[in-house]
């Protein structure tokens, strides 16, 4: 099914990325058309599946600093299996999106099979998902794990292509 995005469309989907927070009156506001045809045109893309889900983004430090809580450990870790069959890879898979302290799991190309990004309490606790994920699995060949030192910038932004274009096309003009 190929559903047709209008402007106020594209510009709906800009803003909850934004602030999902805002209640449906203010973003009808601020798109200028009113809120039941803000919230008509959310709850079209909630059952299109576009909006998959709106939750609320931690900041770890100030997590840290109000709970007294250590920050989490965070790392990136590459996974090379021995077997690349389509099994073999459905199977790590499977079992690393189980996984509580993995936040993300990509299957990649040109390089490691997978890069998962991981963020566990401490390093004992990634030792103990390390383990269950690389150390039982025969067919894990090489993991390479990146600590994190600093988060330098987070997005959960998600492109879309014709807002992007049009600002591709509003700096080229410039």
């Amino acid at each position: 099914m190929n559903e047709n995005f209008d402007t106020i469309d594209i510009r709906l989907l800009e803003q909850l990325q934004m602030d999902a927070s805002q209640s449906n009156q203010q973003r009808a506001a601020q798109l200028g058309i009113s809120p039941a045809t803000c919230l008509r045109r959310t709850r079209r893309l909630r059952a299109l599946g576009v909006l998959e889900k709106e939750v609320a983004i931690l900041d770890p430090e100030a997590l840290a600093r109000c709970t007294g809580a250590p920050q989490p450990l965070a790392c990136v870790a590459e996974i090379s299996l021995d077997r690349q069959s389509q099994e073999a890879l459905q199977a790590f898979e499977a079992r690393a999106v189980v996984e509580a302290g993995v936040q993300q799991c990509w299957r990649v190309s040109s390089g490691p099979d997978f890069v998962l990004i991981v963020q566990v309490a401490d390093m004992q606790a990634y030792q103990f998902l390390a383990q269950r994920l690389f150390g039982e699995d025969a067919n894990v060949r090489n993991v390479k794990t990146y600590f994190v030192t600093r988060r330098a910038k987070f997005s959960t932004r998600m492109p879309i292509a014709a807002v992007d274009a049009a600002a591709s096309a509003i700096a080229v003009a410039d």
